[in-house]
């Protein structure tokens, strides 16, 4: 699914815990399939924001734990509250999927749907974070969650 902060929400999604996790060498590898997806389409490089990533893997964890994709939390918490109690600021979108996947199927289906292609290329973007958690059920499902920010 697709969420953007202080822009209408943008629905969508389609892809897939144990205990929440960065993914490992996501600076080398999401910056590199990001760049190249971003640079392809004409649109300025993202940098990693370590804020972001704290805001992915929080959704991600919380996917994981509760066995199914949301932008809202157990709590009630939309993504709009997420960012604003998180200290972002300014426009944002979230991606979220769940899958057996790794990161170039994960980005090849976000690039295919629209409303995530529409966050990944924004040019109002300059940064992101990326995580992931594993189910909870001991099976190689993920949980991923994308948070951009401008």
């Amino acid at each position: 699914m697709a969420a953007v902060a202080a822009l209408p929400l943008l629905p969508a999604c389609q892809t897939a815990p144990r205990t929440p996790g960065k993914i490992a060498g996501a600076s080398v590898s999401a910056v590199s399939n990001v760049h190249a997806i971003r640079s392809a389409n004409g649109v300025g490089e993202l940098k990693i924001d370590p804020v972001l990533e704290h805001a992915a893997l929080q959704q991600a964890g919380y996917m994981a734990r509760a066995g199914r994709m949301a932008h809202t939390t157990g709590l009630g918490r939309s993504f709009n509250s997420r960012i604003r109690d998180g200290e972002i600021r300014g426009i944002a979108a979230e991606n979220i999927a769940m899958g057996r996947m790794g990161m170039d199927e994960l980005f090849a289906r976000w690039m295919a749907s629209p409303p995530h292609r529409r966050n990944m290329l924004d040019p109002k973007f300059t940064r992101f974070g990326l995580a992931y958690a594993e189910a909870a059920n001991g099976s190689t499902q993920r949980y991923w969650a994308l948070v951009l920010a401008g």
